[in-house]
């Protein structure tokens, strides 16, 4: 009799665990193994900016299964388990402890790491990066002490962390070589609206510079010179410049890379019978029409069920609007679609932004194709499907309050 199939998942991420509770969920009989890096077993990573930084969220609130549910469903959970090479032609996969595990197909859910600062003085003890669990422990321990705490990057990851060191007490200056925050991510206007956020919360900002160099004392982190020639005292440095997708392992196997492994909608690979999704993954979007790459916690959730179906031949056209959250302060956020420089030619608000409860709408050529919620909630939804529709809508009706979403 033909043994059953076996699918390894590589990546005990949210990627990962949902693909492999997806795999079950679907039917598949088979074998599935999850490896993991980290000693943790697989968790959602928004908790670690935010209530479990701040201490409001109990650790077991992070995991995206009970510790029990890996073996009650069959899934072969091997943590502290780095995945050193890939062969596809062999279909197996090679383990830093040593020995190969093979495959009839394969999830890469590698995700991404943190971008490296890399000045003077990066090394110090104090400099820290936010990713992993040990890293949020680690600045949550720190962020108590109190003290300087300069920010390196005003993004969502700076931003977050920011509100989270003066909820502490903490001074906080951030220094960001663009003239805003979010500058990058959110155009000029809604730049200022986060930057008067934390303005009024505290928070000291450099824009249009950079950090040029970190001095320490008996081997920790002292203080951080701008690119201005700013002296800014530090007992610790937070470094959120972005992240970069962790390829090494597709790469080295010959895969077609670039800002991601390349996936087609059915998230399928270069390589026969090896699919990638979530961070790692830069897919092609039929929405959107070409390829695009996303680091939110809701591609993660989705894009790991969607790779198990196209795994089980499904025949998967992967086109979930992409969305994320964030909370600072008393602010609460919603994004859907990709608001990104050059894709739209017009923003259109509905609310107050004074008050900060509004609605932000990014066009382009009279469509939507981003919307932004900010303290309004339960129309996440109706803006996902009207990005979807691709419709035009004239401005003075996005931006009156009195016609609904839905009727747009």
């Amino acid at each position: 009799m033909p043994t059953e199939p076996t699918y390894v998942i590589v990546g005990a991420s949210l990627t990962g665990a949902k693909a492999a509770e997806t795999l079950r969920a679907e039917g598949f009989s088979g074998g599935v193994v999850l490896l993991g890096e980290e000693t943790e077993r697989p968790y959602e990573r928004p908790p670690l900016s935010k209530g479990y930084l701040l201490g409001k969220d109990e650790k077991t609130s992070i995991y995206v299964h009970d510790e029990g549910w890996y073996a009650q469903n069959d899934v072969d959970l091997r943590l502290g388990a780095p995945v050193t090479a890939l062969d596809p032609a062999a279909r197996q996969v090679t383990l830093a402890e040593g020995g190969t595990v093979g495959y009839d197909r394969l999830l890469l859910a590698t995700g991404a790491v943190p971008r490296r600062l890399s000045v003077p003085g990066a090394q110090l003890d104090g400099v820290l990066y936010l990713r992993w669990v040990r890293d949020s422990e680690r600045l949550s321990a720190a962020l108590q002490a109190g003290g300087q705490v300069v920010i390196v990057g005003a993004g969502w990851i700076g931003l977050e962390v920011a509100a989270a060191a003066r909820e502490f007490g903490c001074a906080v200056t951030v220094v960001e070589p663009e003239p805003g925050a979010l500058y990058r991510q959110v155009g000029p206007e809604l730049s200022a609206v986060f930057t008067g956020l934390h303005t009024e919360h505290g928070v000291v900002f450099r824009f249009e510079e950079s950090v040029a160099e970190l001095r320490g004392a008996g081997g920790a982190v002292r203080e951080a010179v701008t690119s201005a020639g700013a002296v800014l005292p530090a007992d610790l440095v937070v470094v959120g410049i972005g992240a970069v997708p962790a390829t090494s392992l597709a790469s080295g196997a010959g895969l077609d890379c670039g800002n991601g492994v390349i996936v087609d909608a059915g998230l399928h690979t270069s390589a026969p019978d090896v699919f990638a999704a979530g961070d790692v993954a830069n897919s092609y979007h039929p929405l959107f029409g070409r390829h695009v790459r996303v680091e939110h916690w809701a591609n993660a959730l989705n894009g790991g069920p969607a790779a198990a179906r196209s795994m089980l031949s499904q025949g998967v056209s992967y086109d979930a609007v992409p969305y994320f959250f964030s909370d600072q302060y008393d602010l609460g956020m919603e994004t859907a679609g990709l608001p990104e420089p050059g894709s739209y030619d017009e923003v259109v608000y509905r609310g107050d932004r004074d008050a900060r409860e509004f609605i932000a709408f990014w066009l382009s050529g009279g469509s939507v194709v981003a919307g932004m919620n900010i303290n309004v909630w339960d129309v996440s939804d109706d803006i996902q499907a009207l990005i979807r529709s691709r419709r035009q809508v004239e401005a003075a009706r996005l931006a009156d309050p009195d016609i609904p979403i839905p009727h747009l």
